[in-house]
């Protein structure tokens, strides 16, 4: 039996620190929309985080219904959904927080908070965007269809002790920490997603052009392994989604594109013998955890439906467009998905501290753009991405406003916020050894 072993400290080091924002938001008597009933009314945000849609999305045949969110609550018609182009749900996690940590609870309220600056909230943008509100969260049994119930049942026994001690090491001595709050609002966050699912898959049953969907959540996940907490991660929220999707909605095949810096270990240790999932990973050579070599395929039936591609430090724009064309595209098209997830970690900016990689605002603005097409080219436009690092909390928030805006088909402003003069020469020979060993090894 797998054991979760917890130590205790009173501070946690961290790299980054961050300075305080104005308001502190909390969550409060989460409960998702009842998938077969009528609206749940309780507010789970506070006034700072509250946004200008409630969504339902029902179990029938894939109809989605909301609310103005203007108090009188008056519901607008299914039909008038196909105007949507991004359906979004927030879960900040604010009770899961370690002061001075990277990985802290001001990240998704910068976001947001970009994104009424951007004007990329429903309260401009009518039903263009929709936010999904009062969400359930995730059960112990879709956490199982990725965990073990022994880390499950664990953590949330640990809970008793967070509550004595306040911060508590749930990772041995790794950077993973737990408060009383943890276990509760990591069910809320793969919550989310799970909702994010339904809410894309109902609209592609009455849509040509579903929209994308974005879980703006946290604690992130795709470092968390089947029998523990790993990296800042406490539960694999895309492979649960992955799972959820293929469970519940008979999309078999799932194809995860995970960009962010690190590799995601966890999602690949999840799937890495299912061939009805293919898991690409592209991140920074050497980096955390250390994992993610070319040769990672998979094993036994899944052997193949892994790709892993780490690039050299200094990466960037031009190194991304590239593999996108001659790597993640050539991989979807043979592959044939029913559904694209998306790990997307905004921690291989050139401004984030965590890692040396080079990627702009444009860089997310060009992948966003690139993932939705390709979603609509392959699955019918079900895609859903999945907040996963990003720890400069303003490209954080700049480049998911950008990402965004890429959704909705816009202009990107990244030349608003990114400086060229910062910029090195990407490493372009070591890129293209890289990409080519990949090619070959895949049979690309």
């Amino acid at each position: 039996m797998e054991l979760l072993a917890v130590s205790f400290s009173s501070s946690l080091a961290g790299n980054a620190l961050f300075l305080a924002r104005q308001h502190l938001c909390k969550w409060k008597n989460h409960s998702r929309f009842d998938l077969e009933a009528k609206f749940v009314r309780n507010r789970i945000l506070d006034k700072s985080l509250r946004r200008g849609r409630r969504c339902l999305s029902e179990k029938t045949e894939a109809s989605i219904s909301c609310s103005t969110g203007t108090g009188e609550d008056p519901l607008i018609p299914v039909e008038k959904l196909s105007d949507a182009r991004i359906i979004y749900a927030v879960a900040p996690a604010m009770g899961h927080n370690q002061e001075s940590h990277p990985e802290s609870h001001f990240r998704v309220p910068a976001i947001v908070n970009a994104l009424e600056k951007w004007e990329l909230s429903p309260k401009f943008r009518g039903l263009e965007v929709v936010e999904l509100e009062n969400f359930n969260a995730a059960s112990s049994n879709d956490i199982a269809s990725v965990h073990t119930r022994a880390y499950v049942s664990g953590l949330e026994k640990a809970m008793d002790q967070a509550s004595k001690q306040g911060i508590i090491l749930i990772e041995g001595s790794g950077p993973t920490y737990a408060t009383v709050d943890t276990f509760q609002e990591s069910l809320v966050a793969a919550g989310a997603g799970i909702a994010l699912i339904d809410a894309v898959v109902a609209e592609s049953k009455i849509s040509k052009s579903p929209p994308v969907g974005f879980a703006l959540i946290r604690p992130p996940g795709h470092h968390a392994i089947p029998k523990g907490p790993m990296g800042f991660c406490v539960f694999g929220n895309v492979a649960v989604a992955a799972r959820y999707a293929q469970r519940s909605h008979g999309l078999k095949r799932v194809f995860i594109i995970d960009f962010d810096v690190h590799h995601g270990n966890g999602t690949n240790d999840a799937f890495y013998d299912d061939p009805d999932i293919f898991f690409l990973s592209t991140h920074q050579v050497g980096s955390y955890p250390g994992t993610g070599k070319f040769e990672e395929v998979g094993h036994g039936d899944g052997e193949g439906t892994t790709l892993n591609l780490p690039l050299p430090g200094g990466s960037g724009d031009t190194a991304m467009r590239t593999v996108f064309d001659e790597i993640i595209v050539p991989c979807a098209q043979r592959f044939k998905p029913d559904i694209i997830l998306v790990s997307a970690g905004y921690d291989a900016h050139v401004l984030d501290p965590l890692a040396s990689l080079q990627f702009t605002t444009g860089t997310y603005y060009m992948l966003a753009s690139y993932i939705q097409q390709l979603a609509n080219d392959l699955c019918g436009g079900r895609c859903v991405f999945f907040l996963e690092g990003g720890y400069n909390l303003k490209s954080l928030s700049y480049s998911v406003a950008d990402s965004f805006r890429a959704f909705l088909g816009e202009p990107s402003l990244a030349s608003e916020f990114d400086n060229p003069a910062i910029l090195h020469e990407e490493p372009s020979t070591r890129v293209r050894q890289a990409i080519e060993r990949v090619k070959h090894i895949h049979s690309l």
